[in-house]
């Protein structure tokens, strides 16, 4: 842990308290009454004044992001307006981390249904997807609450889709570009991706599995020269392009239309586009056991990968509001392609003679389609009852069509040294040519909720009921098959198959000769058995609770719910004739408590308690074996069992003003079964393993730390600045199950008696810090300008467990630093400008430096991954009408 950061940190959050103690006239409008007229305050619900309000009144510890900071931190989609919320961050891929947890640990709603993943490698949507021009509020819930699902530890994020409040329409456009990727000459994409249906996603109708395969079962089907030549529409050859600066643009329109005499439809339609290049350039090393003797390199590789991604998204929304009548019906579609091309240079699987000639490339595109239809509604039947319900149907593909790995060698053959750039030698056969098709199909995925809320009691002079009933139900049904394919290039029986020097940027010509004349041929190798598997699962939720306020100063609520999980998953063992049906059938009651006492009209002291689940990523137990060309395979645990938590908060919350807060929480978990990555040694003997296993338990506790603060109390002359701080630091031990001792000890300790030495939760950060300082000022037409700068880090933590002798490999602190400036030029031009990563920090995955054997490894680099991601400048310019 670096102590500078977190003195900052600290420092900063304790002198705002200080400055706090000389509070200022509380800013809000309060209620007079004059003459039997009441004079009431009205707030638009978006401004981060509004959100903070909010806060305050709420029962349960909930933190939101208003559409009006989104747009002052020049925030694009819903991912990046998550990390400035205390203990968020989000990790290289990987999605957003809670206080430490993985992504596992979190859970997402979407206007209150329920949402499934667009990916298998990640538990939620990846929400840069999701653009922020729709967004009215994000919601995170970091303490549990009855009505929310009970897969839970994180947090759970509810996005709120814009509400109408006036009629607009905005254009808008970005253009960016990055030190690292933009202008580069010699970009590499695949053949095709960059014209207009590249750019719109379309590109993988041509990646699809060959007609005479795709709907039947494997048997080892070989293609007739013909059919070779004409059944597959994909290239292997590669472009080389200059990347262009990195585009987007948005059209979104907002209406309202008079319906009677008191009835209005809101209309929303929301159209968003972009395309980004991006180049990363580091290591891709693996670290592998030697017996009793040390730790060496089994890959030691250089990778070059180029990503061309877009992303497309299309909103449309329909409300309709009548005085206590609220009915809304949202249509939200969202698609990414990214086409990735990865070259690596070096050995893999300990062959030390290829250091400086071996070559591999893959050519990939990672496509994901989500369409979301909800239909939302609420009545209020009188002052003391109103219901709600709500139904969401989705259509949700993931593919990685026609995945095509090239293998082999740039030494020349004739004289032994290096072939030109772009140049490599090459044999047919192995694992030399091979194509993998890979679908994650969504057959039905359905959420629907209903509540019943009952107020009773009377209120008084006071705004709520003193008692408040919900009794409600809400729950999903997923279910999802995966394709897993493999064609490979072969000789022909008889053919020397001599070694040829091929350009591997443009190699499809070769290719096509040699099955022209009947030398090369492709088959189909997939596992008979083990092509496909399907996951079932059924989660049906009933809860009650009770919203107690006997006066003013205190809010107590009690809830309880019951959650049933079906969970079926069909898959078959290597070589059998019949599925399996693994069942899974739990019964969860998830208790819940929330307190909150208000001290005084500026400070809350709030508790609460509650038992969560956590259900895995559906890659963890998808029961297959996901094939890397590097060798470095990911194998899901059809066996992992759902984690049960313990979940405790106790916090204490300040408001001298409407615009400023601190607070200070102390919480803990106990996690038993917690979920883990792991990076072992395959057990074939050739390359590694990524899979995943249940610790017996795990116990973390930590404290938070927030504050926002006006920096006028130091000084009038900066009463145009705000400060915002958040940090959170955490300390977890985990008790390994006996899977994970058989997996981490080395042999050798059967017999010597060693243990392994304590360790602390997988994906849990030691420390996270977010800050923000923020001019605003108005010109003489009250026209805003916001310059802010943001600030994000998280402490080292485990990206995966070692085993067999090696150390923990740990994923290392990357900390940003982002200035975004945003300006009203008139009532209907803006613009932004943001420069992101000005540190340009290395990304870093190193393994650890306390393994049970003495290190051999080349050059003496523990490095697993790195590269850095280069500055990136984005100019925005929108016209509002």
């Amino acid at each position: 842990m670096k102590i500078n950061k977190l003195s900052i940190a600290v420092v900063f959050l304790s002198g705002s308290m200080f400055y706090a103690q000389e509070t200022k006239q509380d800013t809000i409008i309060k209620e007079k009454k004059i003459d039997g007229v009441v004079i009431q305050g009205s707030s638009n619900k978006k401004t981060e004044t509004a959100v903070l309000g909010e806060q305050k009144k709420a029962v349960i510890q909930k933190q939101a992001v208003s559409a009006e900071e989104i747009s002052r931190k020049g925030i694009s989609n819903v991912e990046q307006g998550l990390t400035k919320v205390t203990g968020i961050t989000t990790v290289e891929g990987r999605g957003l981390f809670v206080r430490g947890l993985e992504e596992r640990y979190n859970y997402l709603l979407i206007n209150g249904l329920g949402s499934p993943s667009n990916n298998p490698f990640q538990k939620i949507i990846a929400l840069k997807q999701f653009p922020t021009d729709v967004v009215g509020k994000l919601n995170i819930y970091k303490t549990f609450n009855s009505n929310l699902y009970g897969d839970f530890a994180g947090a759970t994020f509810d996005i709120e889709t814009l509400t109408i409040d006036k009629p607009f329409t905005k254009v808008e456009f970005s253009v960016g570009v990055n030190t690292l990727s933009t202008f580069r000459n010699n970009f590499k994409i695949a053949e095709g991706a960059d014209g207009m249906e590249g750019y719109l996603g379309l590109n993988s109708k041509d990646r699809k599995l060959p007609d005479e395969i795709r709907n039947s079962r494997p048997d080892n089907y070989k293609f007739t020269p013909d059919q070779s030549l004409n059944s597959f529409k994909d290239s292997w050859n590669v472009n080389n392009v200059k990347s262009m600066p990195n585009t987007s643009i948005g059209f979104t329109t907002a209406q309202k239309v008079k319906m009677g005499e008191t009835g209005n439809l809101g209309i929303l339609f929301s159209l968003n586009q972009s395309s980004k290049f991006e180049y990363k350039d580091g290591a891709n090393n693996q670290f592998r056991a030697q017996g009793e003797n040390f730790i060496d390199n089994m890959n030691f590789l250089n990778r070059k990968q180029y990503n061309y991604e877009t992303e497309s998204s299309i909103l449309l929304g329909l409300g309709y509001k009548n005085k206590g009548t609220n009915v809304n019906l949202n249509a939200i579609y969202l698609q990414n392609a990214n086409n990735i091309i990865e070259d690596n240079y070096g050995y893999k699987d300990g062959q030390v003679f290829n250091k400086e000639t071996g070559f591999f490339r893959t050519n990939q595109l990672d496509i994901s389609r989500f369409l979301d239809l909800q239909l939302t509604a609420s009545q209020k039947i009188n002052a003391r009852n109103q219901v709600k319900a709500g139904a969401s149907y989705v259509l949700n593909n993931y593919s990685q069509p026609d995945r095509k790995i090239i293998d082999g060698n740039r030494a020349d053959p004739n004289t032994g040294g290096i072939l030109s750039d772009g140049y490599v030698q090459m044999r047919y056969g192995g694992n030399n040519l091979i194509r993998q098709y890979l679908d994650v199909d969504s057959r039905f995925y359905g959420s629907a909720f209903a509540e019943y809320q009952l107020s009773l009691g009377e209120k008084g002079d006071r705004k709520d009921y003193p008692i408040q009933i919900a009794v409600g139900y809400n729950g999903f049904s997923d279910f999802r098959k995966t394709s897993y394919r493999f064609i490979f290039g072969r000789p022909a029986a008889g053919f020397s198959n001599p070694v040829f020097v091929t350009n591997v940027d443009t190699p499809q010509d070769t290719f096509n000769a040699s099955l022209k004349n009947g030398n090369l041929y492709y088959q189909e190798g997939s596992d008979i058995s083990q092509f496909y598997s399907s996951f079932y699962q059924i989660i049906n939720g009933g809860y009650a609770n009770i919203n107690f306020k006997p006066n003013d100063s205190w809010d107590i609520l009690l809830g309880a719910r019951y959650e049933n999980d079906m969970t079926l998953i069909r898959y078959s063992d290597q070589g059998a004739e019949k599925k399996n049906n693994l069942e899974k059938n739990k019964d969860f009651f998830l208790p819940s408590l929330s307190i909150k006492k208000a001290l005084d009209t500026k400070q809350n002291l709030r508790f609460s308690f509650s038992k969560t689940v956590t259900r895995p990523i559906l890659i963890e137990t998808m029961p297959i074996k996901y094939v890397s060309p590097d060798n470095v395979n990911i194998v899901g645990n059809q066996n992992i069992q759902n984690s049960e938590n313990y979940n405790f908060d106790l916090k204490w919350e300040y408001f001298p003003t409407n615009k400023e807060m601190f607070a200070v929480n102390l919480f803990a978990k106990r996690i038993n079964n917690a979920i883990e990555r792991s990076l072992v040694a395959s057990g074939d003997a050739t390359g590694s393993t990524i899979t995943f296993f249940n610790a017996k338990k795990a116990d973390l506790f930590g404290i938070e730390l927030e504050g926002i603060l006006s920096l006028s109390r130091i000084s009038e002359s900066l009463h145009n600045f705000t400060l915002g701080a958040n940090a959170t630091i955490m300390h977890s031990d985990v008790e390994r199950s006996a899977d994970q001792l058989k997996m981490e000890e080395p042999k050798w300790f059967q017999t010597t008696g060693e243990k392994l030495r304590k360790r602390g939760l997988q994906g849990a950060a030691p420390y996270t810090i977010n800050a923000d300082l923020k001019y605003e000022l108005k010109n003489r037409n009250n026209l805003a300008h916001t310059f802010s700068l943001v600030y994000n880090v998280s402490g080292s933590k485990i990206y995966a467990t070692g085993g067999a002798g090696t150390d923990n490999y740990y994923e290392k602190p990357f900390s940003q630093i982002d200035f975004v400036y945003q300006g009203q030029l008139s009532k209907n031009w803006n613009v932004k400008f943001g420069v992101q990563n000005i540190l340009d920090s290395k990304y870093k995955i190193l393994l650890g430096d306390k393994n049970y054997l003495p290190l051999n490894i080349e050059e003496g680099n523990n490095t697993l991954v790195n590269y850095y991601r280069g500055i990136t400048f984005n100019f925005t310019v929108g016209y509002t009408f």
